[in-house]
């Protein structure tokens, strides 16, 4: 894990900023973009967010069916198998 040296305060209500350079890099656009929040033993893990499919995990071609993200080739494979 490389540290960036950056060191953020929380606030009163629980929130950080992310810096702007930080935000560049990883390519989050204000308003847009959403961070998924992970844990791993004392680790807080923050990763931009990316839909994916709920069968194989694919984020490439995705659509949204009865409230679920399903990519197209499972789209079709579940359309063929009725």
């Amino acid at each position: 894990m490389k540290s960036l040296g950056i060191v953020r305060r929380i606030d009163h209500v629980g929130r950080i900023v992310l810096p702007k350079e930080l935000r560049r890099m990883f390519d989050l656009e204000d308003n847009e973009d959403a961070v998924e929040i992970f844990v791993d033993g004392d680790k807080i893990i923050l990763k931009k967010y990316e839909p994916s499919c709920i069968f194989c995990d694919s984020a490439s071609d995705i659509s949204d069916f009865m409230g679920k993200r399903v990519c197209k080739s499972c789209a079709e494979k579940i359309a063929s198998s009725k």
